[in-house]
């Protein structure tokens, strides 16, 4: 997916309560940004970084930019905009690219199911039990080429996967979608000593059904699209737990 308004490159001043970026760009203008990553953001949000701004001219949102990219000046990307991989998905699904889920010919997004909870989306087709799909946005890398999540705690993610683990019991297929916003990784692995709560109920999902897909992704100042597969390795990094690919039919 393209961005809607062409990116402009600055450098990061600061970030700064969880939502805010104060950022240079290139003449030395000054402007605040909107950071829509509620995470740690954890290696990419030191002072200096190049990142890449979309104006906006919607006079409903307070900022005028938002902060999408981070620029690792080395020809790789890392897209930090946690709401991108939902669309981008979405538009992946409902066009019938993924390959473990193109039978399904109906997308719902947003749809409550669990405690409480609302899965990313809930794929259904005649004669095929329906499929809760949960997506989590990938941008950590602690280790060359390796990508992983989560970046820090989050119980939230925790709670989803005992939802999914629950679905999966009752006899509907539950499929976690781990989305790497970076072009700098070809493996992909629980963070398992950021949240060992996390790890754990990883391994309890897995178990219960739950599968695992890992995505990667083509980043450019211009666009964001879903690329090659990752191979998904344990927690130590020592073996193949799942993988998946984009249907190339």
């Amino acid at each position: 997916m393209r961005f809607q308004t062409q990116l402009v490159p600055a450098r990061l001043i600061r970030r700064y309560k969880r939502f805010l970026a104060d950022c240079r760009f290139e003449d030395g203008r000054e402007v605040t940004a909107h950071c829509a990553n509620p995470g740690s953001m954890m290696g990419l949000a030191d002072p200096g970084t190049k990142i890449w701004l979309e104006p906006n001219e919607d006079p409903r949102k307070k900022l005028r930019y938002g902060w999408r990219l981070v620029d690792h000046e080395n020809g790789h990307f890392t897209g930090v905009d946690t709401a991108l991989p939902n669309r981008a998905l979405r538009t992946a699904l409902e066009a019938r690219e993924i390959a473990e889920l193109s039978a399904y010919d109906t997308v719902r997004p947003e749809v409550k199911y669990g405690t409480n909870s609302r899965v990313d989306f809930l794929l259904a087709a005649p004669g095929l039990p329906d499929a809760y799909v949960e997506v989590k946005s990938v941008t950590l890398c602690r280790e060359p080429g390796l990508a992983e999540f989560p970046d820090s705690v989050t119980a939230r993610g925790t709670k989803h996967l005992a939802e999914l683990a629950k679905v999966a019991a009752a006899g509907h297929r539950a499929v976690l979608v781990y989305l790497v916003q970076r072009t700098d990784c070809g493996r992909f692995a629980v963070a398992a000593d950021i949240d060992p709560a996390y790890a754990a109920a990883c391994a309890a999902a897995r178990v219960a059904g739950v599968e695992t897909l890992c995505i990667g992704t083509d980043i450019s100042p211009t666009s964001i699209t879903l690329a090659r597969r990752l191979d998904v390795v344990d927690p130590h990094g020592t073996g193949p737990f799942a993988a998946s690919a984009l249907h190339s039919g």
